[in-house]
């Protein structure tokens, strides 16, 4: 059997899901996802459910590990059995070590090209469709990636956050900051740039309410929005509160494909529940 010319594949960040991975044919080398004594594979041995579980029954927030670089190795030698090329992707690297392993990694290897998303969550998943989709249409392995380094900038990823208790307990907010969010009843909404996360506003009120003013915000510009993939994506979210934004988002921009989508474990350590965000490319840089 001839090999397949090109496979794409991503750490355990991407929250595409198990629809999207196998449309595309993305094969995952998932994170582990420390709950107490135990290491467990995201999305394989562990849910997001799970750890939520975990973080209620003892007040111990889960702890996510890095692929080491032996890891990595093994991973790509097995994509290499059916395949020439392999493409990598990694959330930013700004945000874990795992693009790092797996540099390390591919430079043991001539056909392995490693992308740091310079992303999180569904923003790398935006990322890994385009990459898809050109190889579809004949690219290479080299010439997907320079394409996809241009591309990196013009990814619009942002999410509003319920409660900053996830975020002040993995060392990504200070006690001040949450306590006095808490305090206020403030929705800080969180953006992706240059690789790093930062809060771009912050929403008063009840949060079903402030996630219909976030979406109708985000989708102010229409005419810069690339239409063709839009992600809602969310951490546990009611099933209501997902559909009224997943209405906002159909009736004021009509996506040609809008796909609803659940963070992961790996994702949802940091964010915790009821988070929720709407991610889409631009045709220009995000400023």
């Amino acid at each position: 059997m001839s090999k397949k010319k090109i496979q794409i594949c991503s750490d355990s960040s991407c929250d595409l899901g198990t629809a999207l991975c196998e449309r595309y044919d993305i094969i995952l080398n998932p994170f582990r996802i420390t709950l107490g004594d135990e290491s467990l594979i995201d999305g394989v041995e562990v849910t997001p459910d799970d750890l939520y579980a975990f973080h209620e029954r003892t007040g111990t927030l889960p702890k996510t590990s890095a692929t080491n670089m032996a890891e990595h190795m093994e991973f790509f030698e097995k994509q290499l059995e059916n395949a020439e090329e392999i493409l990598f992707f990694t959330i930013s690297s700004t945000m874990s070590v795992n693009n790092h392993a797996a540099n390390l990694a591919a430079e043991e290897f001539d056909n392995v090209y490693v992308i740091d998303s310079a992303n999180l969550s569904t923003g790398v998943g935006l990322l890994i469709i385009a990459a898809a989709e050109m190889a579809e249409k004949g690219l290479s392995a080299a010439e997907i990636k320079e394409k996809i380094e241009e591309l990196k900038t013009k990814v619009n990823a942002s999410f509003v956050i319920d409660s900053l208790e996830y975020l002040h307990k993995g060392g990504r907010c200070s006690a001040v900051a949450a306590l006095g969010a808490n305090l206020l009843k403030l929705k800080p909404c969180i953006e992706v740039k240059n690789g790093s996360m930062g809060v771009s506003k912050k929403y008063r009120g009840k949060y079903s309410e402030v996630l219909k003013t976030y979406a109708l915000e985000r989708l102010e510009n229409l005419d810069n929005i690339v239409t063709d993939h839009v992600f809602v994506t969310h951490a546990g979210c009611d099933s209501e509160i997902v559909d009224s934004v997943v209405d906002i988002v159909k009736e004021k921009l009509n996506p040609k494909e809008l796909h609803i989508t659940r963070a992961g474990a790996t994702v949802s350590v940091h964010c915790g529940r009821n988070t929720l965000g709407v991610l889409f490319l631009q045709k220009t840089d995000v400023e």
